[in-house]
């Protein structure tokens, strides 16, 4: 898991690296035409694009950082760098949206806002549009082979600013055709969708780190998974949550109650064995082997405690005292007593043991005897 978690890293890094190249250019492009054009909003756009090589910084540093396994400090490992990360990045699209929606009602409300027209900003648009979209669907191709949100959200960063370019190419065509109101619903109209977009990646996000469990279908999956392992009678209290696109799972598996303790674990590991075959995306599974059905027990209240081995032969030995000479004991936790199976050379009967012993916590008595 780890060299998988660093070969993704990896593959991060090299995508958001080429998308940094990509806003580095374009940024030194705009700049340099509207130096060239004497075109001060073709400059201050250009500052723009190269400010964008923050939010790649960004996404570099928490794509090495959550790649990382796991450690003392950090049992889990560090994916949830990489689900604060893309909830920074969403906020910044959010605040993207926000300054091209204040932009477009100053215009609705300002119509002496000129826009700056001429053959250097139209040429300037389209190549930012083109530029832009093509990263988009490069660091999209990449955001799902990885299923990383934050992958994705840096790709919805470089389409945001091929958008309010297409706003802007409408702004102009607007313009040189004398119909200057397309400017601010063209923008409105970007500014929603972005702000949609950016919404829906800081809800995820959020989701995540307050544990919330997968979709019912995905819990649905995980069951069929387990009740798969023919020695399994049951699975409940699954509970699930994820980890920078990492599914981790609790669950509770009711095993026959008079398996070994050995037998029961290894039903777990093929149970775990199913569910990792059925979802790849499983970063952890931890199982609890029951020996009876506690799917209706409150987990959160007060443990109901019975008597350990010590105490149970301390007892009964006191109890079968002149009856039978214990060997050995099996104990089985059932039912809310204490099944208790007696290994004993001694020619008692079950019924003057049960006689014997009136402890209320003492459910059936089996006698074993030894090999011969």
């Amino acid at each position: 898991m780890g060299i998988e978690m660093q070969t993704n890293g990896q593959v991060m890094t090299r995508v958001t690296l080429i998308g940094a190249v990509v806003d580095g250019l374009l940024g030194l492009f705009k700049i340099t035409i509207g130096l060239i054009s004497h075109s001060h909003a073709l400059v201050a756009d250009g500052v723009h694009s190269l400010s964008d090589l923050g939010t790649d910084v960004l996404v570099i540093l928490a794509a090495r950082w959550s790649s990382e396994g796991p450690d003392d400090e950090h049992p889990y490992g560090h994916n949830r760098i990489e689900t604060l990360a893309t909830l920074v990045l969403g906020s910044a699209l959010l605040a993207v949206a926000g300054g091209i929606l204040y932009d477009s009602l100053r215009r609705v409300f300002d119509p002496s806002i000129v826009v700056d027209l001429g053959i250097a900003a139209f040429i300037v648009t389209v190549a930012s549009i083109v530029s832009k979209e093509a990263i988009y669907h490069y660091t999209r191709h990449y955001a799902k082979k990885l299923d990383s949100k934050l992958l994705m959200a840096n790709a919805w960063h470089s389409r945001t600013d091929a958008l309010s370019s297409v706003a802007v190419l409408i702004g102009l065509i607007g313009v040189t055709l004398d119909l200057i109101w397309l400017v601010a619903p063209a923008a409105l109209v970007v500014a929603l969708l972005i702000a949609k977009i950016a919404l829906s990646l800081l809800w995820d996000s959020m989701q995540e780190l307050v544990d919330t469990a997968l979709p019912e279908e995905k819990v649905s999956a995980i069951r069929k998974a387990a009740l798969n392992v023919p020695d399994l009678r049951d699975v409940h209290h699954i509970r699930t949550r994820t980890m920078g696109g990492k599914t981790l799972i609790d669950l509770h598996l009711q095993v026959d109650p008079r398996v070994s303790v050995s037998e029961g674990h290894e039903i777990g590991c093929w149970v775990a064995s199913n569910i990792r075959a059925e979802s790849p995306d499983v970063l952890d599974i931890t199982f609890h082997i029951d020996s009876e059905d506690d799917a209706d027990v409150d987990q959160d209240g007060p443990p109901f405690l019975r008597p350990l081995r010590g105490e149970v032969r301390q007892a009964l030995e006191q109890d079968w005292k002149g009856l039978c000479e214990i060997q050995d004991l099996r104990l089985h936790y059932l039912g809310g007593k204490i099944d208790v199976e007696v290994l004993t050379s001694s020619g008692v009967e079950v019924a003057d043991l049960k006689l014997a012993s009136a402890r209320p916590w003492i459910g059936q008595i089996s006698i074993l005897h030894p090999p011969r």
